[in-house]
């Protein structure tokens, strides 16, 4: 089971925003893996099922990976967090850019999450600056 987190941690607005990347590429995911769930007729399946996974998998990330820098006293233990939240949202971006091309109605979403990602990275920046 999981620590709580402090309280002032989970007010930071780069926590918040991602916690609102997390809902949403959830809520996306599930809206996709609907319509990509099917097998094609030589029993192929199609493989952008998997990105839609990797979409939630990464946003779930997000977060603990803030707070493991905010937390943090090892000034090179707290650099690699801030790589992490740095990969995890490069990798975030371009997977929903990878699932733009998708066979889906769930793929009319994704420009929400990206425009909810560079928000994120404007957040970042300046959270990086701070710690």
């Amino acid at each position: 089971m999981s620590a709580p987190i402090p309280s002032h941690l989970s007010e930071l607005p780069i926590y918040k925003q991602a916690m609102q990347i997390f809902m949403l590429s959830r809520n996306i995911s599930s809206y996709l893996n609907h319509d990509l769930a099917y097998l094609y007729d030589d029993g192929r399946e199609d493989s952008n099922i998997y990105v839609s996974g990797d979409i939630v998998q990464q946003s779930v990330s997000l977060a603990p990976e803030i707070i493991s820098a905010e937390l943090e006293h090892c000034h090179y233990k707290k650099h690699r967090h801030i790589a992490s939240v740095n990969l995890l949202t490069n990798r975030l971006y371009k997977n929903c850019s990878r699932l733009e091309s998708c066979n889906s109605n769930g793929k009319d979403y994704l420009p929400i999450l990206k425009r909810e990602i560079r928000k994120f990275r404007k957040l970042q920046t300046t959270w990086m600056l701070t710690l």
